[in-house]
């Protein structure tokens, strides 16, 4: 008889799983990416219609191996020396970076999309996954020093910042009123394919 895996195990290989996302978002980078943001309207079989940020609606179909996230809410407290943070930010006029947003991998994430690189949040916005060096705390928010394989940032978060974190989601999160971020391709025939999700929990419109 084979043993019975524990919550926690199925937390950690659920977790594990959504390493995969990067895999997917890579995939998709090497095609014609489209990042989503908005509401999903409603639901047809494997087809979402998509009210976006700007008002236009949008069908993404579900991906046949769909890597699916949760996105809960956090606080600047939930930032610790060690974690693992994925951080959009603008570049200020004296060199530095401002934290637009910022997400808590869990641990079975760590290395998801390590690095420093363009991002699409906002023209000239950055994207920074990285292991927290060092937090030093203000009156205003944090100064995170971040380092990653190929260099470190000093970016400031201030106090109003959204914080994230991701937990395991799947398909039974898609569903009308739910906010999403999706990372979609688009097909010859110009539809759109969502191989990346990440779901809102608890009224969360996920900030990315």
């Amino acid at each position: 008889m084979k043993p019975k895996m524990t919550a926690a195990v199925l937390a950690s290989i659920a977790l594990g799983a959504l390493a995969m996302i990067v895999s997917g978002i890579a995939t998709a980078l090497a095609q014609d990416t489209v990042r989503v943001r908005g509401t999903i309207e409603r639901v047809d079989g494997s087809v979402y219609a998509i009210k976006a940020r700007d008002g236009a609606e949008l069908k993404v179909s579900l991906a046949d191996n769909p890597q699916i996230a949760g996105v809960a809410k956090a606080s600047l407290s939930d930032i610790k020396q060690g974690s693992f943070v994925g951080v959009t930010a603008m570049p200020q006029a004296d060199g530095s970076q401002s934290a637009l947003e910022v997400h808590i991998f869990p641990e079975a994430m760590r290395g998801t999309g390590e690095g420093h690189y363009p991002w699409d949040l906002r023209p000239q916005s950055t994207m920074t996954n990285a292991n927290v060096e060092q937090v030093v705390t203000a009156v205003d928010g944090q100064t995170l020093a971040l380092k990653y394989k190929d260099g470190e940032k000093k970016i400031f978060v201030p106090a109003s910042t959204p914080i994230v974190v991701y937990v395991p989601g799947d398909k039974s999160d898609l569903k009308p009123g739910a906010k999403v971020f999706i990372v979609a391709v688009k097909q010859p025939d110009g539809a759109l394919q969502g191989r990346a999700w990440r779901v809102g929990r608890e009224g969360v419109t996920p900030p990315m």
